[in-house]
């Protein structure tokens, strides 16, 4: 190497890290050349830090690279000038010739070059014997006049030291981590070079001193050393913080592809190695231990804590309803199910979480840090920022990956939730819908927004009922809600259409029962002509296309007409038309429970087709009329059938 004038090269103490890593990065073409790191590495510990790593490897009788390398290397660190300017071209030089060795290496073949060196200086030192070949080796390298200073040994310390963290980062980029994963590896990167910089301008210093070349201020280059390994280190330390979150989520990947049961997989999801996971109780507003949720069946609400409260609320709904009624269902127990809330913290969001925990009737995973499982719920459970309820049974199998649009659509009707049970319900109405888009009703059905489909011979009636539906969709409480309604008087365009509907909703009769769901058609069609017998009118109410309500008449005005009286519930409990419809059963009893007979007259003529079953209009009742004379006539005795429901 042939050495220019110094005057025109930089002073390493006169650049900033982003200049060092400018020039170092351009020294760089590849890793292409072998260097058996593992086997230098523990030779060079043992000479520099005098320890016994090598001793266990047996006899090393080669490794790459070979010494004429090391020894071109060392040479020129002795021949360097004195001046922190030629120390940054010797190591400009090194970069260079190493160019083609990984970043670790480089450092690390500059160590093993300067080991050569400060190896054989340590030895003559330490070694008293007798032997002459030993004291002229001494004397031709002058030891009397030669000695390792404390700041050369804490230089030396220093650099193995910073070493070691580049290693590694080295073994770490070495496994493969992806770096939207481990993103700290590839940050860490820009120190690394600069590092590897400072490690071999550090070794040219040194050597410089300990040969007599130079007495260069060795604390000076200490703290360049350091202060670069401080960022290294606050990157090694994100990347194992990565690492383990990576290597944690394999082995929790590992573990849920075969779970126990329920209780299995929520642990590996939800706990920490160590960790008592409580559960909080949004009934009993205390905490109980995970395992209440063995051999049930869990309903799991994953969603961050911005914009939930319509989703709690019908929740809320669901669990009231769970409770209700807990015989068994297409052979589920509704006691089975349970609510479990995993909710997503954003941040610091502990207050808002406290508030949001007393409005909820379920259970709740109280996890203020990043969940341990994070990544697994994004992966199986499709979670992205959108609130998901996917449904799991006891032996943690997956029986719907997301029944939150089957419950805002269907409620409870859709128990047990999985989607086969959101198709029947669609095929269960799918029939009626298809009728009204036959007639061309013009009914657009958008979304979640509320309809009311109503008719009847009462003008007076319809004409109350449609100016209540009117006052009601403007009321205050139905904005504050974000409630949409909408309303269709089928036959007020058209009279003509109204017996067409009807002969239509009638023609289902004629259809044989085939399976269960035709039977389910059939009562739905026996409701719907009961409602025709009212002298009023009749309204069908519905979220969406799912059919919530089959009313009559007069109670489903005065449910309107009362409006003021319950419109808070709208808000408190889980939608408008829970919130109507719980009036309107209340309604119901007030209108009926003065007419003690339903009496319905019948044309002359009777002949054996009329004379047949006909089922009463109270919407209570539902029972089967007798036959008396010309009449038909129902007293609500004995026990009610589901006539009217739906």
């Amino acid at each position: 190497m042939s050495l220019s004038n110094g005057t025109k090269l930089p002073n390493p103490f006169d650049l900033d890290d982003s200049q060092i890593l400018d020039k170092v990065y351009l020294t760089h073409l590849h890793d292409d050349d072998k260097c058996d790191k593992d086997v230098l590495f523990h030779i060079v510990s043992n000479v520099i830090l005098r320890s016994k790593l090598a001793e266990s490897r047996g006899a090393i009788t080669g490794f790459k690279p070979e010494f004429p390398t090391l020894k071109l290397i060392s040479c020129q660190m002795i021949m360097t000038p004195h001046g922190e300017r030629y120390v940054h071209q010797t190591t400009m030089w090194i970069l260079q010739r190493l160019k083609t060795y990984s970043w670790d290496a480089k450092a690390l073949v500059t160590l093993a070059a300067f080991a050569l060196e400060y190896g054989n200086l340590l030895y003559l030192t330490d070694t008293s014997t007798a032997d002459q070949l030993v004291n002229s080796l001494k004397q031709l390298n002058q030891i009397q006049n030669r000695k390792v200073t404390v700041p050369a040994t804490d230089l030396v310390v220093l650099i193995m030291e910073v070493f070691n963290h580049i290693r590694d980062w080295a073994t770490w980029s070495g496994v493969g981590y992806d770096t939207l994963e481990v993103p700290s590896l590839s940050d860490a990167l820009q120190d690394i070079h600069v590092a590897v910089y400072w490690i071999i301008a550090s070794i040219v210093a040194a050597t410089g001193n300990i040969n007599g070349v130079s007495d260069y201020k060795l604390s000076d280059f200490k703290g360049k050393l350091s202060s670069v390994d401080s960022k290294l280190k606050e990157h090694l330390k994100l990347s194992k913080g990565q690492i383990d979150s990576v290597e944690q989520n394999l082995k929790r990947k590992k573990a849920i592809s075969n779970p126990k049961d329920i209780v299995d997989i929520l642990k590996i999801l939800l706990q920490r190695d160590g960790d008592n996971l409580l559960i909080y109780d949004g009934s009993t507003k205390s905490k109980t231990n995970i395992e209440v949720f063995k051999g049930k069946y869990v309903l799991l609400f994953i969603s961050s804590l911005n914009k939930v409260e319509d989703e709690i609320l019908l929740l809320n709904y669901i669990y009231d309803r769970l409770k209700d009624n807990p015989q068994e269902m297409k052979g589920y127990k509704k006691e089975d199910f349970k609510i479990l809330w995993i909710p997503i913290f954003e941040g610091d969001q502990k207050i808002k979480f406290d508030s949001l925990k007393n409005k909820i009737k379920f259970y709740a995973v109280e996890y203020f840090s990043e969940l341990p499982g994070i990544g697994l719920i994004r992966e199986i459970f499709n979670y992205w920022d959108k609130p998901v309820v996917p449904v799991l049974s006891p032996l943690s199998d997956i029986i719907n990956d997301d029944a939150m649009n089957l419950i805002f659509q269907w409620g409870i009707d859709a128990f047990p939730f999985r989607k086969k049970d959101g198709d029947e319900l669609d095929q269960k109405w799918k029939w009626f819908w298809d009728v009204t888009k036959r007639l061309n009703l013009g009914i657009q059905v958008k979304g979640d927004r509320y309809i009311f489909i109503y008719g009847g011979g009462d003008k007076k009636w319809i004409q109350d009922f449609t100016m209540a539906l009117e006052k009601t969709k403007r009321h205050e409480a139905i904005l504050r809600a974000d409630a949409i309604i909408e309303h269709y008087h089928i036959g007020k365009d058209d009279p003509k259409i109204v017996p067409r509907f009807w002969i239509e909703i009638e023609s289902k009769t004629l259809k044989k029962h085939q399976d269960a769901l035709d039977c389910k058609i059939q009562g739905i069609v026996k409701s719907l002509l009961c409602l025709k017998q009212d002298p009023q009118g009749w309204v069908i109410l519905t979220k969406g296309y799912n059919v919530k309500l089959l009313g009559h008449g007069e109670p489903m005005y005065q449910t309107l007409a009362d409006f003021d009286i319950w419109k808070d519930k709208v808000l408190q409990k889980e939608g408008f038309d829970i919130a109507f419809k719980e009036h309107y059963e209340t309604k119901i009893k007030e209108t009926y429970v003065k007419q003690p007979c339903a009496i319905i007259n019948v044309d002359n003529n009777i002949n054996g087709n009329v004379i047949a079953t006909i089922s009463c209009p109270n919407p209570t009742c539902g029972r089967e009329m007798e036959v008396s004379s010309v009449n038909y006539k129902c007293c609500h005795r004995d026990h009610a059938t589901q006539n009217g429901k739906i």
